[in-house]
C-alpha cells in the first residue's frame, strides 16, 4: 500500500502591481498586494472554510506580500504560521522591475528562453529550483504524517509542479500558477502526485 508522508496545500500570494504588470521582482518589501489582490486572498480564505481544508502546520515565504496573504488564512485555523527564510523567489539582479516581455527582447539573441538567462546578479534557473527542491523536501522530512499549508510564490509553485512532473527547465514557464491561487501536491516516499493546480477559487 503506498503510504503517504505529507500533504502540501501551496496557495500563491494575491496580486500585487508587478504580478499585474508581469513584472520581474524579487524584493521581499514591494511591492504589497493590490486590491484586488486582497479580495483574491479573501476567496481563498472563503473556500478553505467551505471545503473544510486540514492544516497541521502553516509556512510561509518571507515576502510583504506573502505575509499579507498567510496572516488571515492562519486566523482561520488560530494557528502561528512560521516564515521560511530560504524560499525566496528566484533573484533578478539587474532585470528587476522590468516586464517578461522586455528581458525577452533584450536578451533573445542571447538566451534562447528566459529559463538560460545569466546576468548580473540572476540566479540560475537551475540553482533556483535546486534550491527551491530542497527546502521542500527538508520540509516533507520534517514534517511526516502532517498536512501543511505553505504561502509562496507563483513562481516558487512553478518549479515545484515542474519537478514532480518531470517538466524540463525550459519548458517550466508554461506551467501557469496564477495569483489567489491553490494547488496540492501529496508526497511519497520517492514521488510524489500532482492532485491538482492553479486553482482560483470564484465568488
Amino acid at each position: 500500500m503506498l503510504k503517504r508522508k505529507c500533504k502540501i496545500t501551496f496557495i500563491s500570494h494575491g496580486e500585487t502591481i508587478y504580478s499585474q504588470e508581469n513584472r520581474i521582482s524579487d524584493s521581499e518589501k514591494h511591492p504589497p498586494l493590490t486590491e484586488h489582490g486582497q479580495e483574491q486572498v479573501e476567496r481563498v480564505c472563503d473556500y478553505i472554510k467551505k471545503r473544510g481544508v486540514k492544516s497541521d502546520k502553516i509556512y510561509t515565504s518571507p515576502a510583504t506580500r506573502c505575509i499579507q496573504t498567510v496572516e488571515p488564512i492562519a486566523k482561520i485555523f488560530k494557528q502561528e504560521f512560521e516564515v521560511l527564510d530560504n524560499l525566496y523567489v528566484r533573484k533578478c539582479g539587474k532585470l528587476n522591475g522590468k516586464t517578461f516581455e522586455t528581458v525577452a527582447k533584450l536578451y533573445s539573441n542571447d538566451f534562447p528562453t528566459i529559463a538560460n538567462i545569466d546576468v548580473e546578479g540572476c540566479e540560475l534557473l537551475v540553482d533556483f529550483n535546486k534550491r527551491v527542491h530542497d527546502e521542500i523536501i527538508k520540509l516533507v522530512k520534517e514534517n511526516t504524517d502532517s498536512r501543511l499549508l505553505l504561502i509562496t510564490y507563483p513562481m516558487v509553485i512553478q518549479s515545484i509542479v515542474a519537478q514532480v512532473l518531470n517538466v524540463p527547465p525550459e519548458d517550466q514557464f508554461k506551467i501557469l500558477i496564477k495569483t489567489g491561487s491553490l494547488t496540492q501536491i501529496s508526497f511519497f516516499e520517492d514521488w510524489a502526485s500532482l492532485i491538482y493546480s492553479g486553482y482560483k477559487p470564484l465568488y
